[in-house]
């Protein structure tokens, strides 16, 4: 034994922050650091900069080093798990290098998606980056990468040591006990806010959600009665802000959760391009939904 204690850094509430930005779609770094040490002082224990909320695919590098960089110094490395994603696993591991050198203690990785992988390219693709030597949470998004991370895929991936743990995304509940029985060790993340009671009673060790960006207390408060097994007081927060959650799972989650958090008197901003506004209905709905949970109390 050499007394070195394991840390799970991916434990817990960690926000999937999206990032402010001006009216000139240039970024507010400021209001980034801002953002950051609220979530962290309304009780979040982290933040995943760059993910696809924080709107990654559109930053120069310049800019997505910066994010990462102003995250740490905001709320120390020990607290920040960035998103590494990119086409080639050589520039993934340069993120995971960045993203170490900053002082990171962990990272979140898609697999390939600039195409449908194969098992073979996806196993490479981890072992590739887990040379960097940084300690790695697997993202199975398979709606938008096309590539499925399955339970035994999972499990080999964490057999060859390239990961430790998986943002679970398929929207498949029962998947999280067929990971347990291949993969015990390797733990599970809620990776949709929509699903966070059903994969918190599966035995999910932490979530990555999107909505503390907006109401970081009930979020936080619902989290904890979750994982306590307290369902009279999870399950009917739950289902107040389910009309809420539901939108972090659609195509339009960036700009539903943007224009959550301007309600909720924080800065969410425009997007930046691909992504145009919601339409009228569509923001009529969040913002009914949004004013809703206020009206409650929710924050």
């Amino acid at each position: 034994m050499n007394g070195t204690v394991k840390t799970y850094p991916w434990r817990g509430v960690l926000v999937a922050t999206a990032l402010p930005l001006r009216d000139d779609l240039s970024v507010d770094f400021d209001a980034y650091a801002e953002h950051c040490r609220w979530l962290v002082e309304s009780g979040c224990d982290g933040v995943v900069p760059n993910g696809s909320l924080g709107e990654y695919q559109v930053l120069t590098d310049a800019e997505r080093t910066r994010v990462v960089e102003t995250a740490v110094a905001a709320v120390g490395g020990a607290r920040v798990m960035p998103g590494v994603a990119a086409y080639g696993s050589a520039e993934a591991r340069r993120w995971a290098e960045q993203a170490r050198d900053a002082g990171c203690a962990s990272v979140m990785l898609l697999p390939p998606n600039a195409y449908r992988a194969d098992e073979r390219s996806v196993l490479a693709h981890y072992a590739e980056v887990a040379g960097a030597g940084i300690d790695i949470v697997a993202y199975n998004n398979p709606h938008d990468t096309k590539v499925d991370l399955t339970p035994a895929l999972l499990a080999r991936l964490h057999e060859a040591g390239h990961i430790h743990a998986v943002k679970e995304f398929s929207g498949d509940v029962r998947r999280i006990y067929e990971i347990a029985e291949l993969a015990p060790e390797l733990d599970v993340l809620v990776g949709a806010d929509d699903v966070l009671l059903e994969l918190a009673t599966g035995g999910a060790k932490g979530w990555i959600s999107g909505y503390p960006n907006a109401l970081p207390h009930s979020t936080v408060a619902l989290y904890k009665a979750a994982m306590a097994g307290d369902l009279t007081t999870a399950l009917p927060l739950y289902r107040q802000l389910h009309a809420l959650h539901r939108w972090d799972s659609k195509v339009e989650f960036v700009q539903a959760i943007k224009l959550s958090m301007d309600i909720a008197g924080r800065h969410g901003g425009p997007v930046r391009p691909p992504r145009v506004p919601l339409l009228p209905e569509q923001e009529k709905t969040v913002r009914a939904a949004t004013e809703k949970a206020l009206a409650e109390g929710l924050r």
